[in-house]
């Protein structure tokens, strides 16, 4: 241990200053990740700043690297690497995509389809449920209050593809009464980032 204090020292004396700010910055980045580890595991459940700060950036940009946002929020890499795997990890962040441009991949239009069904028992509404998340047309489904019983939000190229989606297979499902169906006119807004 002395032979290790006197080399130190000799370090030190010989670099100066540049080993202090090593240091200083050293411990600083240490504490600051020690602080946010032992915070975080003790409290899971919550977001603080830091987690909405994150959230938001990425929200608006999936692709950031941990480099840049912590370069954007004045915190250490290890501080941003260590509560980005802990949003995805406690379900806060469920996958990372591309948005498209609907339009420029061919579906063009859109549709919500207002739909009531005959009989409300909790298998008829769960075989619905099933039943309709094997259609790739159909971007949401939302069960809802009111005279309906779920809204579809449904994705095609054209009226004549929509048509045959209709036919062929949501009208095939069982115990459904009626569907109306409403179309987009045009967008004012489609947003993907929740405000928090």
């Amino acid at each position: 241990m002395y032979l290790l204090y006197n080399e130190w020292l000799k370090i030190q004396k010989f670099y100066g200053k540049q080993v202090e700010n090593y240091l200083f910055f050293w411990f600083r980045d240490y504490y600051i990740f020690m602080t946010d580890f032992f915070s975080t595991c003790i409290f899971m459940h919550e977001l603080d700043p830091v987690d909405l700060q994150i959230l938001r950036l990425l929200q608006q940009d999936a692709s950031l690297t941990n480099k840049e946002i912590a370069f954007a929020l004045h915190k250490s890499l290890a501080t941003i690497h260590q509560r980005a795997k802990r949003l995805k990890e406690e379900g806060f962040i469920r996958k990372v995509v591309a948005v498209l441009d609907r339009k420029k991949v061919g579906k063009g239009l859109i549709a919500f389809a207002h739909v009531l069904m005959n009989d409300h028992t909790a298998n008829t509404l769960e075989t619905f449920e099933k039943e309709v998340q094997k259609f790739p047309e159909v971007m949401e489904c939302f069960q809802m209050t009111g005279t309906f019983d779920f809204i579809l939000r449904i994705a095609t190229s054209d009226m004549d593809e929509y048509h045959t989606f209709y036919r062929h297979k949501l009208s095939t499902l069982p115990n459904i009464t009626t569907v109306q169906s409403f179309f987009v006119l045009s967008e004012t807004k489609s947003d993907t980032a929740y405000p928090i």
